[in-house]
């Protein structure tokens, strides 16, 4: 029983710490007055801030598209550049702020080739 007493405690403390995390991301970006990925409307510019959770190479219809996650501590958005095998700077984990409209495919919130800049 002494094991699952610490894996318990560990997994608790995990969980605290991430909720921490959204907590310091929504801070973070509220203060920012960009968008928030939750609250964005769909087919509207929007600036977005957030942290890069994956960054894939996924061709769609034979053509490279980096395609990544961000999320901002509110909820998670695909971004996928179309013709990019990679970009310098983009890689998981890093802070990055996008400009672009959202679409909806097979139920997934999309941007396609936003304006990007990373951030420090």
């Amino acid at each position: 029983m002494h094991h699952r007493a610490r894996l318990r405690t560990a997994l608790s403390a995990w969980a605290s710490s991430a909720d921490q995390h959204d907590r310091d991301l929504r801070a973070e970006f509220a203060e920012s007055g960009l968008n928030t990925i939750a609250k964005s409307p769909n087919r509207v510019e929007v600036r977005l801030q957030g942290t890069l959770r994956t960054v894939t190479l996924r061709p769609r219809g034979g053509v490279p598209a980096l395609e990544a996650e961000l999320y901002d501590g509110t909820g998670a958005i695909t971004v996928i550049w179309l013709g990019r095998r990679r970009i310098g700077g983009v890689a998981p984990g890093r802070s990055v702020q996008v400009r672009g409209r959202i679409g909806v495919h097979d139920g997934t919130r999309i941007m396609f080739n936003p304006r990007y800049e990373l951030m420090p």
